[in-house]
């Protein structure tokens, strides 16, 4: 997973900046890392150099494999706020688009049970022939 950070010309985009932002989602987004192939986070100061409430905006997109991207927007009085915002709400999105995809393609519990352990797949067989035989004696 690639993560990508851009500011605007009122936000200092620095490396420290860059670092803590790609930290942050790394490890937020750690579970989602084989789904996604690109994150942009967007910071914007929407009132430049004069003083607003909730003028720091943070804009995070996902591109997952295969999907149509996903983009959250939050608004705070600090960057950090607004990040923090947009970080959840992309967990939100992620957990609601791709948890429900991961539940489609999970096997059946017959088919993981099949191929997971052996004793207790031996002891499905088991009772399959026990079955089949009271069935055949009665």
């Amino acid at each position: 997973m690639q993560i990508q950070v851009h500011s605007d010309n009122h936000i200092d985009g620095s490396a420290r900046l860059v670092n803590w932002v790609s930290a942050t989602l790394g490890s937020q987004l750690e579970r989602y890392d084989e789904e996604l192939t690109r994150v942009v986070v967007h910071f914007n100061d929407e009132n430049g150099s004069k003083a607003g409430a909730n003028d720091k905006r943070c804009q995070i997109e996902a591109r997952p494999k295969g999907l149509q991207p996903l983009s959250v927007t939050h608004r705070a009085e600090s960057l950090e706020f607004a990040f923090d915002g947009a970080m959840a709400k992309l967990g939100h999105a992620l957990e609601h688009q791709i948890g429900r995809l991961r539940g489609k393609r999970s096997p059946s519990h017959r088919d993981s049970v099949e191929s997971g352990n052996p004793l207790l797949r031996d002891m499905l067989l088991e009772e399959d022939f026990l079955a089949e035989q009271r069935l055949r004696s009665s």
